[in-house]
């Protein structure tokens, strides 16, 4: 199907941007949203005009997801542009933000164009790449483009992305007005505690190690810096409840937060039941701490949702800590994850899309993203928020083959994912002539 076609969806029950649902039908043409209404007394006529008939299922905007790392290029053998884009299309993602760790770096236009070129070849979705901050690429920073923004790793990494000097943090704040997001973990204390905790292999050590003092120390320090230059801050993966309270108390109007997730529903209790798998950065952490993100995210003290996509093998995965890396999949579960959560009343669904789409389009000034609404790009998904089905690891698309949610009964997930128009996934089955678009960045 050519995006110039129209796509009828029948009897849905669609989610407005009101808050509100409505029962009825939406017209898609030409690769937007062209009428949402009860009844919508037009129909397919031309070859290659879809109708779909979505009674009993739910529309909402496709998921946006605004931090992931697809591996490509340079790190293939986990996870490319591909394969993480079929998971995405599975998952109801229609558009996500990309990580800049790849080899080579994306800290240069060269490599950021490389990297869009290589999306554009690749991708059944839509999708944005961030420019990596280095202590030297100051003037890439300021003039890369298409860029959400400019990533800046104060720990947890090695090499040239890691920028934990303050002196080098403070010349990036202070210059141009780009949105900044930062993975905010404390570099020195990282290493302090690594030397005292040196010899356990018990992946829970890491919890202690990347402890929550160590992300409460960047995260004061990013928001210091911000408020010094009132520059647009984003605080990426916030996992702590001591976060939380910093932002309950102190939050700029300039500066946004966002929660995967792994820290809402997951942790330290996961490394008995997964061991490794349950490694990531920042690391999981206590029950209470998973309580209090979920009262900040309520309270909109934290904004939106992200997975932080980050594959790794199950080789990989199956060393010795410390040798075993940090992170875990998550674009295919996500959205069922937090419609799972919705359905035992811990939240709304209008609340999960809205920290799943529309806070992300207006965060970023994503244009005619996160509503179904006339003029709005026809990026939707069709969810079933009457059946649970289990995830199982022989069913994820994701290159890296495994789930840390592996067994867990959701609900909520993807019979139809659309993107621009396009029929990208239904039920089971991928269209992979499908491509996306390079995002926008300009509200």
């Amino acid at each position: 199907m050519s995006s110039s076609q129209y796509l009828f969806i029948r009897r849905a029950t669609i989610l407005l941007p009101s808050g509100e649902f409505l029962v009825g039908d939406v017209k898609t043409c030409g690769g937007e949203i062209v009428e949402v209404a009860p009844i919508i007394s037009d129909s397919a006529t031309n070859t290659g005009d879809r109708e779909i008939d979505a009674q009993g299922l739910t529309l909402l905007p496709g998921v946006i997801d605004p931090q992931v790392h697809f591996r490509e290029p340079g790190l293939e053998h986990k996870e490319d542009l591909f394969t993480a884009s079929c998971a995405c299309a599975k998952g109801g993602v229609t558009s996500f933000l990309e990580m800049p760790n790849t080899r080579p770096l994306t800290t240069t236009q060269t490599n950021l164009d490389d990297k869009l070129q290589r999306a554009a070849q690749k991708c059944l979705v839509n999708y944005g790449f961030f420019i990596g901050a280095t202590a030297e690429n100051l003037p890439d920073l300021l003039s890369a483009n298409p860029t959400p923004g400019i990533k800046i790793f104060m720990g947890s990494m090695h090499g040239a992305l890691l920028v934990d000097g303050e002196a080098a943090l403070e010349a990036i704040f202070a210059k141009g007005s780009r949105l900044i997001a930062v993975h905010a973990e404390d570099q020195d204390r990282i290493n302090r505690r690594r030397q005292e905790f040196a010899g356990i292999t018990d992946p829970a050590v890491h919890s202690q190690i990347q402890d929550n003092q160590a992300a409460l120390n960047a995260t004061q320090l990013a928001l210091h810096l911000s408020k010094k230059y009132r520059r647009r801050l984003h605080i990426l993966h916030l996992s702590t409840g001591e976060e939380a309270d910093l932002l309950r108390q102190d939050k700029p109007s300039w500066v946004t937060a966002e929660v995967t997730p792994q820290h809402l529903l997951l942790n330290t209790d996961a490394y008995a039941k997964i061991g490794t798998l349950a490694q990531m950065n920042p690391p999981l952490r206590s029950h209470h701490d998973n309580e209090v993100l979920w009262q900040a995210l309520l309270d909109g003290v934290i904004d939106f949702i992200a997975t932080d996509h980050a594959p790794h093998t199950l080789s990989e995965k199956a060393q010795v800590y410390p040798n075993t890396p940090s992170g875990m999949p998550g674009v295919e579960t996500s959205l069922p994850l937090m419609l799972t959560q919705a359905m035992q009343g811990r939240c709304t669904v209008t609340q999960v899309s809205n920290w799943m789409s529309t806070a992300v389009a207006k965060a970023y000034n994503i244009p005619k993203k996160g509503a179904i609404a006339p003029g709005y790009d026809a990026d939707l998904v069709l969810v079933d928020l009457n059946n649970y089905r289990p995830v199982l690891r022989e069913e994820v698309l994701t290159k890296c083959g495994w789930s840390p949610f592996e067994g867990w009964s959701l609900t909520g997930w993807p019979q139809f994912t659309i993107v621009g128009g396009q029929v990208v996934y239904e039920k089971g089955k991928l269209y992979t002539d499908v491509r996306g678009k390079a995002l926008t960045f300009d509200g």
